[in-house]
């Protein structure tokens, strides 16, 4: 078995969407001066590598919470589409009730002061037949499926469909499929959350 971590690292490096707070990791005990090491850590839900739920922009739409833990778990295919500055796909080997990840190799940029300029984005056609496919979860290797006014995001929350945003190492699982595990942070109607990702193959 072989399992890939497809997290982005949190540090005082990591990416922040522009207008979002500055994220703040800041240590406050040391086992030298309170017995115990300790941080306190400041950041928005949409922050590292984390997951969009429809409530983030519908009014109405699901919180995390309503979601069972099942939701974040399932079969998962990456799709290489790097070149493309908008993206299509065949969906080729995708299946119902999929976890679809588009490896664009974007985030390979996220220390660089032109990450958040120039990302790819996920054209109207693919996002219908990723709907039309019914897959349960979306996930990019950048910060963002689409740009304001952000259609592609409202398509897919529309139908209780999951976005995962800024993942990385999908060159790992390039053209396979693998079980996936995508663990948000446990907030109570979250219209989002830091997550960790994990590829298993067996």
């Amino acid at each position: 078995m072989k399992i890939f971590d497809l997290t982005m690292e949190i540090d005082d490096r990591t990416p922040t969407f522009p207008d979002d707070p500055t994220p703040e990791i800041i240590q406050i005990g040391t086992i030298k001066q309170d017995g115990v090491n300790k941080k306190k850590l400041t950041f928005s839900s949409h922050f590292s590598t984390h997951i969009d739920a429809p409530i983030h922009m519908l009014e109405n739409g699901k919180t995390l919470s309503d979601f069972p833990i099942d939701k974040f778990v399932g079969d998962a295919i990456v799709i290489d589409v790097r070149g493309q500055n908008e993206i299509h796909s065949d969906l080729r080997g995708v299946k119902a009730n999929d976890i679809v990840f588009f490896f664009t190799g974007h985030t390979n940029k996220q220390h660089s002061k032109k990450f958040f300029e120039g990302n790819p984005i996920i054209s109207k056609e693919t996002a219908q037949r990723l709907i039309k496919k019914r897959v349960k979860i979306v996930g990019i290797d950048s910060f963002t499926p689409d740009n304001h006014p952000y259609e592609i995001h409202k398509l897919f929350f529309k139908r209780d469909m999951l976005i995962v945003e800024n993942l990385v190492n999908l060159e790992k699982l390039n053209g396979k499929r693998f079980k996936c595990y995508i663990f948000p942070l446990k907030i109570k109607n979250g219209d989002g959350a830091p997550c960790r990702v994990i590829g298993v193959i067996k």
